[in-house]
């Protein structure tokens, strides 16, 4: 019979790529791949919004009251999506930023390669942008330009900042102050 601590000793010394970050990342692929399978994609989108929007409203409730402030300025909301995204892992960078919109670039997705794919996990970042600019300016409607997702090569993202009549090419979500 084998002693018990040998065999933990073997099992804990073997060099396995599993820790935290890589298991959530995992989880949150395989949730939103089963809900696209399950329910489809516009539907796993659905659950993905609430979870998102109530992710970005605690996210800037964090930063207004880091900075000691109950509403954030345009340049305060694009510095924070930018600075949220990098404490995630992220590398967003700003494409240009007017009165009517924010444009965001994106070179690395905090999800990694689980993204790949899972379209619905882009939902997430669109409601945590929405909820953000929403919250802070009054309304904010984002638009996926391009997304590592879908195979891109970075993700574009557009936050327009002020109600338009006008049609997109892309899908858009529209979010107003809560």
């Amino acid at each position: 019979m084998v002693h018990i601590s040998l065999i933990d000793n073997q099992i804990q010394s073997l060099e396995l790529p599993i820790e935290r970050d890589h298991f959530l990342r995992t989880m949150i692929r395989e949730l939103a791949g089963t809900l696209q399978d399950v329910v489809g994609i516009e539907e796993a989108a659905g659950f993905l919004n609430v979870v998102g929007y109530r992710t970005g409203q605690h996210v800037n409730q964090q930063y207004q009251n880091a900075l000691q402030l109950s509403n954030l300025s345009r340049e305060q909301v694009t510095a924070v999506l930018v600075d949220w995204k990098r404490r995630i892992q992220g590398d967003f960078y700003v494409i240009e930023e007017t009165d009517e919109k924010i444009v965001l670039g994106n070179r690395k997705c905090p999800f990694a390669e689980q993204v790949e794919g899972r379209e619905a996990m882009c939902v997430m970042t669109s409601n945590i942008f929405g909820a953000i600019a929403a919250d802070n300016l009054g309304y904010a409607r984002v638009e996926l330009q391009d997304t590592i997702a879908r195979g891109g090569q970075e993700c574009k993202i557009v936050i327009y900042l002020k109600p338009s009549e006008v049609l997109d090419e892309f899908p858009t979500q529209e979010y107003f102050k809560a």
